[in-house]
């Protein structure tokens, strides 16, 4: 981990309290940024919804992302249970007997991963969800990235709850709905884009993200404007390439 990037990590997280805050991108950064500083090969967002369900907001990945939902359909697994405890679950291996969460760990190792450790995301006595980190090689994060994952996952929730401008939970709850229902438009989006353009989910979702960026426009609009066909698909496809 390199200084210069750790740096501009915290910045980036911190940096949301401004008037267009968008939290689906947050959490993509998020999982983006824990990728790259933390060395790890994939990393997941669960966040619990205003009925206290968790789901998915973020993933740096669709094999990420598939494993996440697959533990919110059985409803059991170490993410789970991190939130649930609001205490960090570590697997160090998917393949060593006993296994607490057989079914999660036969799913992790055909989706690729070895070992995941899940961090609560919490400030104070209040936890709105678990941030996951997966590595290919069966091994625990060294105390160093632990620390730094734990920061980045405090300064990540203090964010969502806009440090103290977003104090009453009913708040909290409008902007984690805002970020559900993004997520629903941005995977309808990716399933429009890879039907048209004839590519993969994963590349689907770089070029949403791509042109939106390029456009600076929220992700959220970007993937309404391709469900509704609104969109220039001559643009979307140059900043594609």
């Amino acid at each position: 981990m390199s200084v210069e990037n750790l740096a501009e990590t915290f910045v980036e997280l911190a940096d949301t309290l401004v008037a267009d805050f968008d939290p689906a991108e947050f959490m993509h950064l998020l999982a983006d940024r824990c990728v790259s500083t933390l060395e790890v090969d994939a990393a997941g967002i669960l966040l619990a919804d205003h009925f206290g369900e968790l789901q998915v907001v973020g993933a740096s990945s669709d094999r990420a992302r598939l494993l996440e939902l697959f533990e919110l359909q059985h409803r059991q697994g170490p993410c789970m249970e991190c939130y649930l405890t609001s205490a960090p679950i570590t697997v160090t291996g998917f393949t060593e007997p006993p296994q607490r969460w057989p079914e999660f760990s036969s799913a992790a190792v055909a989706a690729g991963f070895g070992a995941v450790h899940a961090l609560p995301m919490r400030l104070r006595e209040q936890t709105v969800g678990a941030l996951n980190l997966f590595t290919a090689n069966e091994n625990e994060l060294d105390e160093t990235r632990v620390r730094v994952a734990r920061a980045m996952a405090d300064v990540a929730t203090i964010g969502l709850l806009q440090a103290q401008v977003i104090s009453h939970r009913e708040l909290l709850a409008g902007q984690l709905q805002h970020a559900l229902q993004s997520r629903i438009l941005i995977e309808q989006a990716k399933g429009v884009l890879a039907e048209r353009l004839q590519i993969d989910m994963s590349t689907a979702f770089q070029t949403l993200r791509q042109y939106s960026r390029s456009n600076r426009l929220h992700l959220s609009k970007v993937s309404e404007d391709v469900i509704d066909g609104t969109i220039d698909m001559t643009a979307l496809t140059a900043s594609r390439a």
